[in-house]
């Protein structure tokens, strides 16, 4: 981690370093997120905590934060996919101001999280393909791991992944892409509906 983003996170307890997955580098995603909106948005991503969390400007904090948690590549990309949906309001919330059940939900419970997370999803799904890694979806219930997506929910996401395919991106998502493309896909750095599977999703 860089010490810029060192300096940012040192009141957060229990920073991780240790090397914990194969996925690419996580620093380099600090790297390309930090410079393209650092200034423009006063808004930073810093990896290695130990729950994700956003944490707008304060008295204290002149930049937004967006922690990822530990060395995760795909908890980052997940992470900057629920900023690029947060409005402007939103965005001054901690945690966007949305509600979270932790682990243990009912069925009921987890349909409400497939709807808010529609979006968030279709959008780490497109960074994840110009990462050229492998997407899963997330339930978000390590606790209940016989709790799969539904087979609507993934068929939303496809969905929304084919609109913004069609209609364009949010424009802080769309920069965010095109970096990533010109990143890992320097030589083919675009991407169409045949790159994406909906039996992928499993």
């Amino acid at each position: 981690m860089c010490a810029r983003s060192l300096n940012v996170c040192n009141f957060l307890q229990g920073i991780s370093t240790e090397v914990l997955t194969t996925e690419p580098c996580v620093q380099l995603l600090e790297k390309l997120f930090n410079d393209l909106f650092e200034k423009t948005e006063k808004t930073i991503l810093i990896s290695g905590a130990e729950e994700p969390l956003y944490l707008p400007i304060n008295e204290n904090n002149k930049l937004n934060r967006i922690f990822s948690t530990k060395d995760y590549f795909s908890s980052a990309l997940h992470e900057i996919s629920h900023w690029c949906v947060a409005g402007v309001k939103r965005r001054e919330l901690v945690d966007y101001g949305y509600w979270y059940e932790p682990d243990g939900r009912s069925q009921e419970q987890q349909l409400l999280f497939e709807k808010v997370e529609v979006k968030p999803q279709a959008l780490e799904w497109l960074f994840t393909e110009a990462s050229g890694q492998k997407f899963g979806l997330s339930v978000d219930n390590v606790n209940q791991p016989e709790m799969k997506p539904s087979e609507d929910f993934k068929v939303r996401v496809y969905h929304q992944v084919q609109a913004y395919l069609e209609d364009g991106l949010p424009d802080r998502a769309q920069l965010f892409l095109t970096a990533l493309l010109y990143y890992f896909k320097a030589n083919s750095p675009h991407l169409n509906l045949n790159d994406f599977d909906l039996l992928s999703l499993g």
